[in-house]
């Protein structure tokens, strides 16, 4: 089965214009904050960890030496105070012997420490970015696979969030968070040996900011927590005003609303930028206190240790020792610093795990049965046995359906909107599985056919045609690969869409836009069929577009609706009266069932719900104007 047509937002229909602003932006700023509200939450999550080592195993090898990258790099960089140390200990001997040996020493390890840490960044990064593309595409894989009922319980917004946001947050985690901690506690090990192995009481003077270090990070963190997802909630907002206003500018401009949204759209900005100044001012508070609590630190070791050397209490080398605490200080503060920066980071990596892995561990509803049949070619009859479906347990949508229909119907259904048409028509493509009774193809149950067969035999073409980014010979081949030029060429002409299409700038080889807007909604529509006429389905779903066109190609398009019927198994969502009389046959659904079936002359005999839809419509007309769409 493949899709000739649109959008699947709320059923087959998407949704258009700028209902986003409907009561002012109220409705999307809570339904920002109700995907946020859940960003940030433990720091460490045991099952996400494991399952994104599983990721990192087939490149372990390179996860292996860009851990020995952080660990070289942090025993390099750490130990250079000691270094510097020897080297003044050695001036104050007068041991230029000394000085030249803790220089070229001191050299070597500057030179081995930018060594592991390339050693470190080219492994990280080829780890990180293999791991990238790995979810990426198990999750869009797991993506096509998953029922519409998913999508019908899952914004779109949200999805893409979960495979570009959540998926990049792990592998930052994996390219710089997980190997900075491990740097950053090894290198806190490194420079906590050398201080307390040269002296333990100037150590421990050292480490006495370190109590009030913690609880102003404690104390931050709450505060900080806040203010950045609060700058998440708000540029995820202008984004996706953006969005829709961009993709609304039709109606935007139709309606002159171009000054108001500009206004709201400026209250988001400012919105934005609030978050992000209140981020900034306490961003800037912590970086300055830990600067200042390492300054204090250097002060007292400064002050306790230089009183300790004029003394004589810290031995012979007592200004070697001074100068390795001064030294080290910094050291000790940096690590601490960056430990601080990554909390957040944790925070929120671990959350994009459990949402990321929640999506891979969905499980499709609609599965083959391990007995499940190919179906090979078939005559295309299809069989409605006592029918029901909810969408939600308790709620029918369809009641009692039973409906025999021979192979070259064509069925057109009729209804007011929510009477079911829609949900008829994705059963027979098993897009959910029935609640009550079952579904036919040639006798065979839906349910023991393999779904891959079904689809290959059975197609859609939606009201609003969707066209892809690409040529209009790629599109028209979208259903069938194989297909040669002459075949593609012949399917246009059999659908009236190659006049039209000769007449564009590079024929069957010009770039439609995004969607198709390059294109007039009739001409969309004809390449939609000449698409469906080339895959050669015996099946088809027929979604009939209600839009206006021009006389002339609203010939054409009947024309190419009755080639696209002609000897396959239809049912048609229909609209167009044209459409109508020329069915099989008429069925007429209210409130989920079956209220009338006949042709167009029979059910106006009865004069029941399709006379007085037939009815309304010519009333809705001029004197002596015929009716082209029935009315709903």
């Amino acid at each position: 089965m493949a899709f000739w047509g649109g959008g699947m937002g709320g059923g087959w229909h998407g949704g258009g214009g700028m209902g986003g602003w409907r009561g002012g932006n109220q409705g999307l700023r809570r339904s920002v904050d109700a995907w946020d509200d859940e960003e940030l939450g433990a720091a460490y999550n045991h099952e996400v960890v494991v399952r994104l080592l599983r990721y990192v195993r087939p490149y372990a090898w390179r996860a292996v030496l860009a851990t020995i990258g952080v660990v070289g790099g942090a025993i390099m960089l750490n130990f250079q105070p000691a270094l510097i140390g020897s080297a003044v200990g050695a001036a104050v001997r007068g041991d230029e012997e000394g000085i030249l040996r803790s220089s070229v020493l001191l050299l070597a390890f500057v030179v081995c420490g930018w060594l592991f840490v390339y050693l470190q960044l080219v492994n990280a990064g080829f780890v990180g970015h293999r791991v990238l593309l790995k979810l990426r595409t198990d999750m869009f894989a797991h993506l096509q696979k998953l029922s519409l009922r998913f999508y019908d319980n899952n914004e779109v917004g949200r999805v893409m969030s979960r495979v570009q946001n959540d998926v990049t947050s792990m592998q930052e985690l994996l390219t710089n968070g997980f190997l900075t901690i491990f740097g950053d506690i090894i290198g806190l090990a490194v420079i906590i040996y050398l201080v307390t192995s040269r002296d333990l009481e100037l150590a421990l003077v050292t480490f006495s900011v370190v109590p009030v270090l913690v609880g102003v990070t404690f104390v931050w963190q709450i505060y900080a927590r806040k203010a950045f997802m609060r700058v998440r909630q708000a540029i995820a907002i202008v984004n996706s005003s953006l969005q829709e206003n961009v993709s609304g500018v039709r109606v935007i401009q139709s309606l002159s609303r171009e000054d108001v949204n500009a206004q709201r759209f400026d209250a988001l900005n400012e919105d934005h930028m609030r978050a992000n100044i209140h981020a900034g001012r306490l961003q800037a508070a912590v970086m300055p206190m830990v600067e200042l609590l390492s300054a204090a630190a250097t002060a007292l070791v400064i002050l306790y240790g230089g009183s300790q050397v004029l003394n004589g209490n810290l031995g012979a080398n007592g200004l070697e020792t001074l100068v390795l605490f001064i030294f080290s200080i910094d050291r000790f503060f940096q690590p601490i610093r960056e430990l601080v920066m990554q909390y957040t980071q944790l925070q929120r990596a671990m959350a994009g795990g459990v949402r990321a892995f929640e999506v891979l561990d969905t499980e499709p509803e609609i599965v083959d049965a391990p007995d499940a049949v190919e179906l090979e070619d078939i005559r295309g009859e299809v069989t409605f046995e006592n029918v029901d479906f909810d969408y939600v347990e308790g709620v029918p949508v369809l009641r009692d359906i039973n409906l025999d229909v021979k192979p070259g119907e064509t069925i057109a259904l009729v209804g007011s909107t929510g009477a079911g048409k829609t949900t008829l028509t994705s059963l027979i493509l098993r897009f959910y599985e029935v609640t009550r009774g079952r579904i036919l193809i040639d006798g065979i149950d839906l349910k023991q056919i393999k779904r891959s067969s079904l689809t290959r035999r059975t197609g859609v073409v939606l009201q609003d045609p969707f066209l892809f980014s690409g040529t209009v010979k790629e599109n028209i081949l979208y259903g069938r690969l194989d297909a040669t030029d002459d075949e593609v060429i012949e399917a246009a002409k059999a659908v009236g869409a190659h006049d039209f299409i000769m007449r564009l700038e590079s024929g069957y080889d010009t770039m439609l836009h995004e969607r198709g807007q390059n294109l007039s909604v009739g001409q969309r529509q004809l390449i939609s069929f000449a698409r469906a006429v080339l895959a050669r389905p015996r099946i088809l779903i027929l979604d009939e577009a209600t839009a206006n066109v021009d006389t002339r190609t609203e010939v054409i398009i009947q024309r190419a609706l009755r080639e696209l019927l002609r000897d396959r198994t239809s049912f048609v969502i229909a609209h167009r009266l044209s459409t109508i009389r020329e069915a099989t046959r008429i069925i007429v659904l209210d409130k989920g069932r079956i209220a009338e079936m006949g042709n167009h002359e029979e059910l106006l005999a009865k004069g029941g719900i399709y006379a007085n839809l037939y009815r309304m419509t010519y009333e809705k007309l001029g004197e002596g104007e015929q009716p082209r769409v029935l009315v709903e």
